[in-house]
C-alpha cells in the first residue's frame, strides 16, 4: 500500500513539475526574439497625419514617425515594415498581431496604459484647438459652445470634445487633412489636434490658421505594443535612447518642425 502510495505521490509531482514547465513555456515573452527572428519590425500607423504620417506627393509614406521607426529598426538589427491602418481601429489590429507596435502619435493616457505597453514619451502632445485666420471668437474650450467642432476620429481630441457640453457637433474625420480642409471653407468652426500637427498646418498654409492659446489638454505621445510584449518594448526602447543620445532624433526632428520637438513642451 505503502508503495502504491509513493508511486502515486511521485506521479503527481511529475504532472505538477510538467504543468509549472508548461505554463512558463507558454507565458515566454517571445515578441523580441519573433521579430529577430523575422528580421523585421512591422510598425502600424494611420497615414493621414502630416508631418507625423502621411503620403507625400508621390504618395510614399514620410513623416516623423516613419523616419524615427525607420532609425530604431536599423538599430535593433532588424528591417522596417510599415502597416497602414485606419486609427479608429489600429489597438484592435495590434492586438490581433497584424503589427509589432503602433508609432502613429499615439497619446498615453491612463486608460491605454492599462491595455497596453508604452515607450517613453518622445513628445508632448495634446488637444489644441485651431481656427481659421481673423477668427477672434474662441479664446477656450468654453467658446466652443454651439460650434460644429471637427477631430480625427479614435483620438484623445475626440474624448476631450465629448467631455465639452453644448457643442452643437463634433464631426469625427478619418484623416486630420480633411478636417483642415473643411475649417479652411468653414464648414466647421474649429479643429482639435495635437499641437505639433497644427503647427505644420500653419506653416504650410501661410495666414490661413491660427492656434488657441489655452488646450483642453496635454498629454505625453509614445510607441504602443501589445501588454505581453515588454522584450520588444524595452528593445525598442534602448534603440530609440542610443538615437536620442547621438542627435540622430534631433537631425529628424529639425528636418521636420524645424526645431526639436522632443525637448519639453510644445
Amino acid at each position: 500500500m505503502k508503495k502504491k502510495l509513493s508511486i502515486i505521490m511521485a506521479l503527481m509531482l511529475c504532472i505538477s513539475i510538467f504543468a509549472g514547465c508548461s505554463s512558463t513555456s507558454s507565458s515566454k515573452d517571445n515578441s523580441l526574439d519573433n521579430v529577430k527572428k523575422e528580421g523585421v519590425l512591422k510598425v502600424g500607423l494611420s497615414d493621414d497625419y502630416p508631418p507625423m504620417e502621411f503620403r507625400d506627393k508621390d504618395n510614399k509614406i514620410a513623416g516623423f514617425d516613419i523616419d524615427v521607426a525607420n532609425e530604431v529598426a536599423k538599430k535593433m538589427g532588424v528591417k522596417l515594415k510599415i502597416v497602414t491602418n485606419a486609427y479608429d481601429g489600429i489597438f484592435l489590429a495590434l492586438n490581433s498581431k497584424k503589427f509589432d507596435v503602433v508609432q502613429s502619435t499615439v497619446s498615453i493616457t491612463e486608460d491605454r496604459k492599462k491595455k497596453m505597453l508604452f515607450s517613453e514619451p518622445y513628445i508632448n502632445g495634446g488637444c489644441a484647438i485651431f481656427l481659421k485666420s481673423g477668427d477672434n471668437s474662441i479664446k477656450s474650450g468654453d467658446d466652443l459652445k454651439g460650434k460644429v467642432v471637427g477631430c480625427q476620429a479614435g483620438t484623445t481630441s475626440q474624448d476631450a470634445l465629448s467631455k465639452l457640453s453644448g457643442l452643437k457637433d463634433v464631426k469625427k474625420y478619418e484623416a486630420t487633412t480633411d478636417a483642415f480642409l473643411d475649417l479652411q471653407n468653414g464648414r466647421i468652426a474649429a479643429v482639435v489636434a495635437d499641437p505639433m500637427v497644427g503647427d505644420y498646418y500653419m506653416v504650410k498654409n501661410p495666414g490661413k490658421f491660427k492656434k488657441v492659446e489655452k488646450y483642453l489638454g496635454k498629454e505625453p505621445i509614445g510607441a504602443a505594443f501589445r501588454k505581453n510584449d515588454k522584450a520588444l518594448k524595452d528593445a525598442y526602447q534602448k534603440a530609440y535612447d542610443e538615437l536620442k543620445k547621438d542627435g540622430t532624433i534631433t537631425r529628424i526632428s529639425n528636418k521636420w518642425f524645424g526645431y526639436d520637438v522632443t525637448k519639453g513642451d510644445n
